[in-house]
Order: structure tokens, then C-alpha cells, then sequence
């Protein structure tokens, strides 16, 4: 997967996350409204609300302001490439968690009344939607950051293993992501998320039996649609999701070889994370795998670019730390 892809897949997720955040907001009002007043308390002074909308605008006006300003970011981000990624990142996650809550909010604070003046009051729902959104936009700038494209080494002469200069230092990096599958945990996502908004805004109880699957499935599938190698000195990493975790190490004098082999989502039993007859593999898309033999434990297998430089690489530490080097 080139490296152009590789950022087609985060932009296309960014733009799922724009579109599921405007329509989850828009629909709130709309789905309440056999509860709502015609016009809806939208601004409180204090403890008391002074200002109102009607129903449809309470709903839409929020709506598409956020997503004209979530794709112009997304429309800037995109051109301006990185360093942009980490507050594209940031913003995006941070303004969609925050409308989100706020609209739950002001849907909580009008329902079952007659008139927009009796609203309840919002404070405590709007701090804790502003902690919710902060705490994601700094998800999403880790994220974002992580994202970084690795400065490239210098390319060593191939073989099982190489020859390494005294005095010099040779690390090998390798990223891989899955659009598809960052695209399936962010629809999983927007139904948790519906669900959770819906619950906020009172409008249905806390549906445990619905947000937490969907909630569970997004996890997954976002921990496990990136992967990170890195090979140095002290041995392997494997790093997974957005910000790095959870991660698998071994340490070079753990490692008797390693190798590569092309395998197939068939072969293992289907994508992300695998286990079968040929041990672990982490399956993000068919063709060369980085497969190591530990000392210890079945095999693991990962599928990146340049799966042989990294096999080389680590065959040369491996085989420096069992001569005691």
C-alpha cells in the first residue's frame, strides 16, 4: 500500500466522521419532537434560558455550520499534508464530540415542556461535554502525530543479512493501514455514538444491549486496522492502532530467524488480528509478511512494506546478540 493510500484511507475516515457527526445532531431534534415545545431554549444566561429557535433550525443551523467548517479543516488538512494531520486530528474529534454533547444537551433541557423558557439548565451536561471533547482532541492529536511519515534510511545491500559499518546505527520502519477497516470501525462507531447521544438528550434510556457491541466492535477495529514494525538494535516492535497501542516486542536474542512469506486473509482466517494453524498473523492486506521464529511461542506474522529489508535487518541484530556481540 503506497504511501498516497495510506493517507486516502485517514481522509476518507475523517470525512465518515464529519457526515455521521452532522447527521447524528441534526436527527436528535427531529426524533424528539413529539416531547419538544415548538421552539426550542438554544442560549441560557446563567441558569435561565434567553434565547430560543424553532424546531428545525435548533436542528439544521448547528448542523451544517459544523460541517462547513469540519470540511473546510478536513479541505486544509489535506492540502497542507503533515505536520497538519495532528490538529486536523484534534479539531475534528474535539468540535464533533463537543456539538454532539451539546446538542444532547439542549435536547434533555426541553423535553416535556411547553415553552422554552421553563428549560432546565445545562452547565453540568456542557462541562462535562467540554472535558469529553478535550479528551478527544487530545486523542486526536497523539493520533495525528503518530501519523508522521518516517524519514527514510539509507538502503542497505539485501540478503539474510547485512553488513553493518562500525560506528553506524541501522533502524527499520515500516506502517501499514487498512482503509476499509478504519472505515468499518468508524461506522460501528457512529451507532455506539448515535446511541449514546440519543441516551444524553433523554430521549431513550441507556440502551447498554446496543452501545456497547457496536462500541466494542469500533475499538477493535481501529486498535487493530494500523500496525507499526520497527526493527533496531534491541529487536522487534510491533505497534498497533492509532497511537501505538497495544504493542508486541521481542527482544533480538529472543529471535532464532526471521523471514518473509506471502500470505492471504484465506490462509488465516480473515483480517486484523489472526490466529491459526501457522501461529499469529496480523492480516491488514494480502501479499509479504514480516514473519518471525521466536525461541520462545508460535510464530508471528505481520503483513508491512518492505517486509525483506526488515527481515534482514533483524536476522543481523539476532544473529550479533547469539555470537555475544
Amino acid at each position: 500500500m503506497t504511501d498516497r493510500e495510506k493517507r486516502n484511507g485517514a481522509w476518507w475516515g475523517a470525512l465518515v466522521w464529519v457526515i455521521g457527526v452532522t447527521a447524528v445532531p441534526a436527527a436528535l431534534p427531529f426524533a424528539a419532537s413529539g416531547r419538544l415545545p415548538d421552539r426550542l431554549a438554544t442560549h441560557w444566561g446563567g441558569s435561565s434560558p434567553n434565547g430560543s429557535m424553532p424546531l428545525w433550525a435548533a436542528a439544521l443551523l448547528p448542523a451544517l455550520a459544523w460541517a462547513a467548517s469540519a470540511l473546510c479543516i478536513t479541505f486544509v488538512g489535506r492540502r497542507g499534508g503533515f505536520p497538519s494531520g495532528p490538529w486536523v486530528g484534534a479539531s475534528l474529534l474535539s468540535g464533533g464530540v463537543f456539538l454532539a454533547g451539546a446538542q444532547a444537551s439542549i435536547v434533555r433541557a426541553n423535553l416535556d415542556l411547553t415553552d422554552w423558557r421553563d428549560a432546565a439548565p445545562v452547565g453540568t451536561g456542557v462541562a462535562i461535554t467540554a472535558a469529553a471533547a478535550a479528551a478527544a482532541g487530545t486523542l486526536g492529536w497523539l493520533a495525528g502525530r503518530r501519523t508522521a511519515p518516517p524519514t527514510t534510511p539509507d538502503r542497505p545491500a539485501e540478503g539474510d543479512v547485512m553488513e553493518i559499518p562500525a560506528g553506524e546505527r541501522r533502524v527499520w520502519l515500516s506502517r501499514l493501514s487498512n482503509p476499509w477497516l478504519h472505515l468499518t470501525g468508524a461506522l460501528t462507531g457512529l451507532v455506539a455514538a448515535a446511541g449514546a447521544v440519543a441516551a444524553a438528550g433523554g430521549l431513550i434510556g441507556v440502551e447498554w444491549a446496543l452501545v456497547t457491541p457496536f462500541a466494542i466492535a469500533s475499538l477493535g477495529m481501529f486498535a487493530f486496522a494500523s500496525v507499526q514494525a520497527r526493527v533496531t538494535e534491541a529487536g522487534l516492535e510491533v505497534a498497533f492502532g492509532p497511537l501505538g497501542w497495544p504493542a508486541r516486542r521481542w527482544a533480538a536474542g529472543d529471535i532464532v530467524s526471521a523471514r518473509v512469506e506471502n500470505r492471504g486473509p484465506a490462509q488465516v482466517g480473515g483480517w486484523g488480528y489472526r490466529l491459526s494453524g501457522l501461529g499469529t498473523t496480523v492480516m491488514l492486506r494480502s501479499g509479504e509478511c514480516l514473519v518471525v521464529h521466536p525461541r520462545k511461542g508460535s510464530e508471528f506474522a505481520v503483513s508491512v512494506d518492505d517486509a525483506e529489508r526488515g527481515a534482514t535487518l533483524l536476522n543481523t541484530f539476532a544473529s550479533r546478540r547469539r555470537a555475544g556481540a
